[in-house]
């Protein structure tokens, strides 16, 4: 018997807003807060951009770990109880940033915090994907993925508001953390229930309609989307205060990335319907690149909020219409699926920041990294329009 009941009557507003809390906890607090709070850090504790970007590379190491433990998961009960673990992990790990300034031991909670947004990302909106095509809803994910524009914002507003209350770095952890609280209560409340046994039995005889092609074409072209998503996640707060004339205004950037993801969910679903999953793909991989290159060519303040407003709504949609398009394809586990996928987009998380900090320290400024970031972008969209057709043969 299913540690957690199987027939809970919830409605699908009560599954979707309890996954978008679950992003918004384990992605928002887990994993995006530290892009806010990295001037705090950096200003108060002497955290180097070399050191801030090998953090930031272990937090996506754990994000890769949690993806590789996904991929390999079979059991949706077992799924079930470690997307559970990774909400109340989120809150602790979220909490532990503040009890010492000792690298080390940041390198681990950041290791864990990205082990958290695996859980949330791929395990949560596996569970609600699933979810949604058992009960013959539309399998499209935007809407769920409201958590990570909503994320954002919090993270950004959070520390602003924060930051006027308690100047100190290790305050503003610990009010993070009790602020995890109002998301976790629904998250918790409302995850997506284990299917029955026999529902579970039949959706693990569908054969995935993935081809091995298919699936290294994509994840190449996803290890550039996540190249180019985390060069911003990371660095935005950091890029503007660096600007003299833009001091003060990194928290501005940081939430209009998030305002402009929440809106472009719907807008990206309705394109893609429209011109088709991988068209919606090349366009929004086209827009993102351009927002990469805008604060590289300006240091002014429009250049930067454009740039962040084009990354908002651009990243959102890559990674909602590759996570969809793959988990549609692979209805007996999409989570799974998606895992797989995943481990690219990951790699590039580990990679990219330690690369970008590297590149800062050595010069003073980020503007080679962003200039790296748009040639990685330009090649997935080239690896994208050599996406076979047809899925083809299964992979299993």
């Amino acid at each position: 018997m299913p540690s957690t009941p199987i027939t809970r009557p919830l409605q699908a507003w009560q599954v979707m807003l309890g996954g978008i809390c679950g992003l918004v906890l384990t992605i928002g607090l887990a994993r995006f807060a530290y892009t806010p709070l990295l001037p705090a850090l950096q200003a108060q504790t002497g955290l180097n951009d070399a050191a801030a970007g090998g953090l930031a590379a272990i937090n996506y190491a754990g994000y890769i770990v949690g993806a590789l433990v996904t991929a390999w998961m079979d059991d949706v009960r077992w799924r079930h109880r470690f997307y559970s673990a990774g909400l109340w992990m989120a809150l602790l790990t979220t909490a532990a940033m503040a009890l010492s300034s000792w690298l080390p031991a940041w390198g681990l909670w950041r290791f864990l915090g990205g082990l958290c947004g695996a859980t949330g990302m791929l395990l949560g909106s596996g569970l609600v994907l699933g979810w949604l095509m058992r009960q013959g809803r539309r399998p499209e994910l935007g809407v769920l993925f409201i958590g990570l524009g909503l994320g954002i914002v919090v993270s950004a507003l959070g520390a602003w508001v924060l930051s006027g209350i308690w100047t100190l770095w290790s305050d503003q952890w610990l009010a993070f953390a009790a602020l995890g609280l109002v998301f976790f209560v629904p998250a918790w409340l409302w995850r997506p229930p284990v299917p029955p046994a026999p529902i579970a039995a039949a959706a693990a005889q569908a054969q995935p309609q993935v081809s091995r092609r298919w699936m290294v074409t994509m994840a190449l072209s996803y290890f550039a989307a996540g190249w180019g998503f985390v060069i911003s996640a990371t660095f935005t707060v950091a890029i503007v205060e660096r600007e003299p004339a833009l001091a003060g205004q990194g928290a501005l950037a940081w939430a209009l990335v998030g305002l402009a993801a929440m809106p472009a969910v719907f807008l990206w679903d309705r394109v893609a319907r429209k011109l088709g999953d991988i068209p919606a793909l090349l366009l929004a991989f086209g827009l993102q690149t351009v927002s990469i290159v805008l604060p590289a060519l300006s240091g002014s303040l429009t250049a930067a909020l454009i740039g962040a407003l084009g990354y908002g709504a651009t990243f959102i949609g890559i990674v909602s219409l590759t996570l969809a398009l793959v988990g549609r394809r692979a209805p007996q586990n999409p989570g799974k699926a998606m895992a797989r996928l995943t481990l690219s987009y990951g790699a590039a998380q580990m990679i990219a920041p330690v690369v970008a900090g590297a590149m800062a320290q050595a010069t003073g400024s980020f503007k080679g990294a962003l200039w790296l970031t748009a040639a990685v972008m330009v090649v997935g969209m080239a690896l994208l329009t050599t996406l076979p057709k047809d899925a083809g043969p299964s992979l299993d």
